[in-house]
């Protein structure tokens, strides 16, 4: 009986992993459009990079938070985003001994900038949320205003969007983002 279930539990969390491959994924290409870049001045290195995917992820994080039923989709999503991060600091030529301190550090970046977004979004909080995507996306860049405020309404879009998708999609693997080709909206 015990091993059974011991079997279950392994299936469940390949099956989770699976999925969280296939959100992590989806969402990291969503956050490489190039008219983040080349549109809305996002700087394309690794910093405005790392900081776009941390927006995305965090949005598809926060949008599992409210599904129902959902226990460890969350947590396998986390895991794959930061076992992505860990092999991609080690190519660059990070040594083991570093690693860790690269990853903890990416770690405490995420949970703090998660942290402010979702706060300016459960208060509707536009204001504070395109100072945070001001300090967080462009850091030191100077930002035309307007591409700061077509970023800020195109996350309010995202949540809004993710928050209508079914649960039993999102918890398969299914997430659908905003066509960001019209990146006009005010």
């Amino acid at each position: 009986m015990f091993f059974l279930r011991w079997i279950q539990v392994i299936r469940e969390r390949s099956k989770q992993r699976k999925i969280a491959h296939i959100l992590y994924f989806t969402t990291v290409n969503q956050s490489r459009n190039p008219k983040f870049f080349q549109e809305l001045g996002v700087p394309d290195t690794l910093d405005g990079r790392f900081d776009l995917m941390i927006l995305h992820v965090g949005l598809v994080l926060r949008r599992l938070r409210s599904a129902e039923n959902e226990t460890t989709l969350s947590d396998a999503l986390f895991s794959v985003m930061f076992d992505d991060l860990d092999q991609t600091v080690r190519e660059m030529g990070v040594g083991d001994i570093r690693v860790g301190k690269k990853v903890k550090a990416m770690a405490r970046a995420f949970y703090g900038r998660c942290k402010v977004y979702d706060q300016a979004l459960d208060e509707n909080d536009l204001n504070g949320l395109i100072d945070a995507l001001r300090r967080n996306i462009y850091g030191q860049v100077s930002v035309n205003e307007e591409h700061l405020g077509i970023l800020g309404n195109y996350v309010v879009e995202v949540s809004s969007q993710l928050s209508l998708q079914r649960d039993n999609n999102l918890l398969s693997g299914e997430v659908i983002f905003p066509n960001i080709s019209d990146l006009s909206w005010k």
